[in-house]
């Protein structure tokens, strides 16, 4: 058994979700959601054992691509992400109703299979197949069942989507640049590839475009608050837990390693980049009414320390990266359920309408306070884990990006509490706030479950990730 296994489910599960019709479909798409989770962890634990299950197999012979998928600690690390965050997702949604509900959960199902896709390909050309594969999916769930105003929301989804593929079709060109060179696609050619510190430096930065868009770093990040609250939540929680991290993910695997010389050389301005959207993204969100736009302004800051540890080209840089990836990947999801329950039962996401939650629902207030406190990184939560990692790793490289992306820290604790502040505490709100249903609070228990398990004991992770990230050190420094 290999990691193409995983891949057939999650696609054999879009298709039957689509076909179980509208009733069955939700049921259907966590049924086959959570088989590739418990897969994936089997899968895992024969990787653990020394067992192979990467896979690589002649596609096409002419250009030269492999079904080549490559399952080393890091990529299980992101397949293991996406099969947990699908199930929770799913389940997140049952209180909600969608039109068309199969062609709704079949998207989501589809979505997972491209972006596992995505996370597992060791050969350029497919790589790129299911980056832009995943694309599609989340275009139509923000456009069909997105929220507001239909033409704003057309808006912002069409300008997501040009954005994200006209970056890409830069990662394009340098995929046949570097198939011109190289002769093969296959990773581990591309990494051998001796190139001249100009054509390393033209593709650095045409994956730069690419990555920058889709995680994103300012400038490149005009497109991600509008969605973000545009899209439905679902759609939300799969870009933000998930989506953003194919970018993340591809710099440490794709670009960093092809072209080494060209990150030392730019590093400084790489860090720069990535530091100012965390300062930006923090001061936007401190002046956010709108809770959504608020979680995604957060965000923004977020990924952009963990762009700035990517690029500090350090172990501890790489590692504490990938560790943020995957707490901020629970946590985001998390707080969004939280935005979510809100509008189920005040139908509105606008700060100032809430307040005085606390009184009527103690058992959420608990839930969603140790959420907020998990996003900024107490000690004993997974995220301060991997953003004390980071910050350590930034410190080696200046103690002033150290500093300054320290910030993330202090500002994201102001707003977040603020905002926890101004929407659960207060005197009783008027409006009637019912208590989490069940199905609310697994969702909740397991987010939390995780972030404390792993803020505590990081171990496991950290020991499965590590050979990977080495390898990938390996590659850059020599």
């Amino acid at each position: 058994m290999d990691v193409t296994t995983i891949l057939i489910l999650l696609l054999v599960g879009a298709i039957a979700t689509y076909f179980s019709g509208d009733k069955l479909a939700s049921k259907v798409a966590l049924v086959f959601s959570l088989g590739a989770f418990g897969l994936s962890l089997s899968l895992l634990s024969t990787y653990c054992n020394g067992g192979n299950i990467s896979f690589i197999a002649n596609w096409i012979d002419i250009p030269k691509v492999a079904l080549a998928f490559k399952a080393d600690g890091l990529a299980m690390a992101m397949v293991l992400l996406t099969t947990a965050l699908t199930p929770l997702i799913i389940f997140s949604s049952f209180g909600n109703s969608f039109n068309n509900s199969k062609n709704f959960y079949a998207l989501v199902m589809f979505m997972s299979f491209a972006m596992t896709g995505t996370f597992l390909a060791a050969d350029g050309l497919l790589y790129y197949v299911f980056w832009e594969l995943a694309l599609i999916p989340i275009y139509f769930i923000a456009l069909i069942w997105g929220n507001g105003d239909a033409e704003k929301r057309k808006k912002a989804v069409l300008k997501f989507f040009i954005y994200t593929l006209g970056g890409s079709l830069f990662m394009l060109i340098a995929f046949a640049y570097l198939y011109s060179k190289a002769d093969s696609f296959l990773l581990e050619d591309l990494y051998k590839l001796d190139l001249t510190a100009s054509e390393q430096c033209w593709v650095f930065f045409a994956f730069f475009l690419a990555y920058a868009i889709k995680i994103p770093i300012i400038p490149f990040h005009t497109w991600q608050a509008k969605v973000y609250q545009k899209a439905p939540t679902v759609g939300t929680m799969l870009l933000s837990g998930i989506m953003l991290k194919m970018g993340l993910y591809s710099v440490i695997r794709w670009q960093l390693p092809i072209a080494p010389d060209a990150a030392k050389t730019y590093m400084p301005v790489l860090i720069g980049l990535s530091i100012a959207g965390v300062i930006y993204g923090s001061i936007v969100a401190l002046r956010q009414k709108d809770l959504k736009k608020l979680l995604a302004y957060s965000s923004l800051a977020h990924v952009g320390l963990i762009a700035a540890g990517c690029y500090t080209l350090t172990l501890d840089g790489l590692s504490g990266a990938v560790l943020q990836m995957i707490a901020h990947g629970f946590v985001i999801v998390g707080l969004f359920f939280a935005a979510e329950i809100i509008f189920r039962r005040y139908e509105t996401r606008k700060i100032d309408e809430m307040g005085g939650i606390r009184t009527q629902t103690p058992k959420f207030t608990s839930m969603f306070m140790i959420l907020v406190l998990a996003s900024v990184a107490l000690p004993g939560t997974f995220n301060f884990v991997g953003e004390f990692t980071v910050l350590y790793s930034l410190s080696q490289v200046n103690v002033w990006f150290a500093i300054l992306g320290g910030t993330t820290i202090i500002l994201g604790a102001y707003y977040m509490l603020k905002m926890f502040q101004n929407s659960m505490l207060g005197e009783t709100n008027a409006k009637v706030f019912a208590e989490v249903t069940s199905n609310e609070a697994i969702t909740f228990v397991v987010i939390i479950a995780f972030l404390l398990f792993f803020g505590l004991y990081p171990k496991p992770i950290v020991d499965l990730i590590t050979p990977s990230l080495n390898e990938i050190l390996s590659n850059i420094n020599s």
